[in-house]
């Protein structure tokens, strides 16, 4: 039982800097997976309409605010799903962890094309953006 508990301890995402959902779901227009990270309103008009087209863009503060994006990309059926889970400060960087939800083999999903999506903000901060898959 201790094992366990520790076992699921140390493969929990640390996350130590709070973040905010602006919007998830399941039909991006961004067909192609990518992690992304917008820190003015010119990079968030741009991913917006990548993302949404003519839909109207939330608001951001860009200083207080940037906004991280990580998009899985088209898939043929239900059951895909992706997450931002956390992030935390790193040697100067902050680092954006994120998980997929993959349909379980053998199981019967929607036949439907999806291209989940997390787009969130953080407080603002200088230095890098990186990106963590969490199994």
């Amino acid at each position: 039982m201790i094992v366990m508990l520790l076992l699921t301890l140390w493969q929990a995402p640390a996350s130590t800097v709070p973040m905010k959902t602006i919007e998830k779901g399941m039909d991006s227009q961004i067909d192609r997976g990518q992690q992304v990270a917008a820190r003015s309103a010119e990079e968030w008009t741009r991913l917006w309409t990548l993302h949404a087209g003519e839909r109207p863009r939330p608001p951001v503060d860009f200083a207080r605010e940037i906004v991280v994006g990580v998009f899985l990309g088209s898939r043929p059926t239900g059951g895909f799903s992706i997450e931002v889970v956390g992030a935390r400060e790193e040697g100067g960087a902050l680092v954006v962890q994120y998980r997929e939800t993959r349909p379980p083999p053998r199981s019967v999903a929607a036949q439907i094309l999806t291209s989940p999506y997390h787009i969130v903000t953080f407080l603002a901060r200088p230095g890098t953006v990186k990106f963590e898959k969490i199994e």
